[in-house]
């Protein structure tokens, strides 16, 4: 045990010494939960549209590129910032924040998928993650799109982070920027998103080191190969959760991806409704609660929101599940186990 701790140990602490060097603390005079809102094109004029992708600033009237940010300085920080990659999702941030994260979720060149999120050719095998990777980073990785660096995630997040440190002092946002000012502090990240954000936020660590990766209902991109590239991010900070209904669950995705990124390495798959946290500290969650057999409320089931799992009094039944998800020290690992047999990893052969 000791030999399998230690390595992942010491990248722990070589992560995290930049939080061991400052202790971040509030001093917010009126201390409470911070929420805040700015649109992406007001904040950074170089932002531009890309209606060829369905990317743009307004739609049916109504501001599209708006971006939420949340802290509440009655919490004592982590110091540790979620950028979520999806739609912004209230109730997920008010629990983030009761864990003492900052989140933010940026609106980026992510609509994309609509027009390309169809199976490449067999050979294409990591034509859907450099389109993510153009998506998230705004460098050159994929020949189907042309994605710039002001309109990708990363510059994104930077600019409203900026803006979030001037607007919110009491919030100290500028822990989450580099010492010359130039960009993100990824190593104070957790990079996480639901569905295809789940999706994104794995083929983005495994180009960028981060604190964690978060993956709710992902990732999928079940014919493709990026999933067992080499990783800036340690294994050990990937984190999944999913509905045994969900179709990327019962279609072999989910497993499979997993499993390609080494989560086997650190436990089991293990059902959240018949264990209790720390869960053996597994890196591969799943719930089977009662969904009314209905597949997409499967998919939606493990964020907070209405399609959520509840108890007999009403209560969501996974918030142990989620606080772990987002807070379990990373160096805490499963023992390993097999690959999963009944996991089909070759779909394309399958299919």
């Amino acid at each position: 045990m000791i030999t399998k701790t230690l390595p992942l140990l010491l990248a722990s602490l070589s992560l995290g010494c930049a939080s061991a060097e400052e202790t971040l603390k509030f001093s917010d005079p009126s201390p409470r939960r911070h929420l805040l809102k700015a649109r992406a094109s007001v904040i950074d004029p170089r932002a531009r549209e890309h209606p060829e992708i369905d990317f743009v600033f307004e739609k049916k009237g109504r501001p599209a590129d708006e971006e939420n940010a949340a802290v509440d300085t009655r919490v004592a920080p982590r110091g540790r910032l979620v950028i979520w990659l999806m739609g912004h999702n209230g109730g997920l941030f008010e629990r983030l924040n009761s864990y003492g994260l900052h989140a933010i979720q940026v609106h980026y060149a992510n609509s994309w998928f609509g027009k390309f999120g169809r199976e490449p050719a067999p050979d294409a095998v990591n034509h859907l993650g450099d389109i993510r990777l153009e998506a998230a980073t705004g460098e050159d990785f994929s020949p189907a799109v042309s994605i710039p660096k002001p309109d990708g995630m990363m510059e994104r997040a930077y600019q409203f982070v900026k803006w979030l440190a001037k607007e919110n002092p009491q919030g100290r946002w500028e822990h989450f920027i580099t010492d010359d000012g130039r960009g993100i502090r990824w190593d104070r990240v957790i990079i996480s998103g639901s569905s295809h954000g789940s999706t994104t936020s794995a083929r983005f660590a495994k180009h960028q080191r981060v604190d964690r990766v978060v993956m709710l209902c992902g990732p999928r991109d079940q014919h493709q190969a990026w999933q067992s590239l080499p990783s800036a991010t340690p294994a050990n900070r990937f984190f999944g959760f999913s509905h045994v209904l969900d179709s990327g669950w019962t279609g072999d995705h989910y497993c499979r991806s997993w499993q390609m990124l080494g989560l086997a390495e650190f436990g089991p798959v293990v059902n959240v409704d018949k264990a209790k946290p720390p869960y053996g500290n597994s890196r591969r969650l799943i719930t089977d609660g009662d969904v009314k057999g209905d597949e997409k409320r499967a998919h939606s089931s493990v964020t907070p929101g209405g399609a959520s799992v509840k108890n007999a009094d009403g209560s969501f039944a996974h918030e142990d599940v989620w606080k772990y998800l987002y807070t379990h020290p990373v160096e805490e690992v499963g023992q390993p186990v097999p690959a999963d047999a009944d996991c089909e990893m070759d779909l394309l052969k399958a299919k």
